[in-house]
């Protein structure tokens, strides 16, 4: 599994800067955010599907460890496609398909790190970026009535430090790679 996403190391910084920008975006224009943050996220997520996929394929070409982020890959591209295709709908749901989205990548993220952790000691930039998602996703349950401003802020500053952790984790994995 080290061996592929270190030789992929550009597929997870990729996943960084979208999340990133997506984070950045969000915070730049809170005010339009509501219906602009169905589009972003939808797109985000599509494009974190398609990486978290290319991720898997390289490790099964190597006869590694891949169906973690196959199924990340999966239900990101799903997530995406009902954002996408029914927007009106979505935003009304995109709270709850955000928290559900982010439990599940995080605990995703957290069994990948475990995997990856058996050959790269010390590992937990991963392990924090899936800790991340679960606790975001998690305070998105507990606090469903809480003003949309708020969500969009709370939504941007994930995506802000979950991009930058996955952006630290490409370089190590960059260093690896050689």
């Amino acid at each position: 599994m080290l061996h592929a996403l270190a030789r992929n190391w550009w597929a997870v910084l990729i996943r960084g800067i979208a999340a990133l920008i997506f984070g950045v975006l969000v915070f730049l224009w809170p005010g339009v955010a509501g219906f602009v943050l169905v589009i972003l996220f939808g797109a985000y997520a599509f494009v974190d599907g398609i990486f978290a996929l290319v991720s898997a394929i390289r490790a099964a070409e190597a006869h590694e460890r891949w169906i973690a982020f196959a199924i990340e890959g999966v239900i990101g591209l799903i997530i995406a496609a009902i954002t996408l295709f029914h927007p009106i709908i979505t935003a009304l749901a995109l709270y709850f398909t955000i928290a559900i989205w982010a439990v599940l990548t995080g605990i995703l993220e957290i069994v990948a790190a475990v995997q990856l952790r058996k050959m790269m000691p010390n590992e937990w930039m991963l392990i924090l970026g899936g800790v991340l998602s679960i606790a975001f996703g998690v305070l998105l349950f507990i606090y469903p009535l809480v003003g949309i401003l708020t969500v969009i802020y709370l939504i941007a500053f994930y995506a802000v430090l979950f991009g930058i952790l996955l952006i630290a984790f490409s370089l190590r994995l960059k260093a690896h790679a050689a």
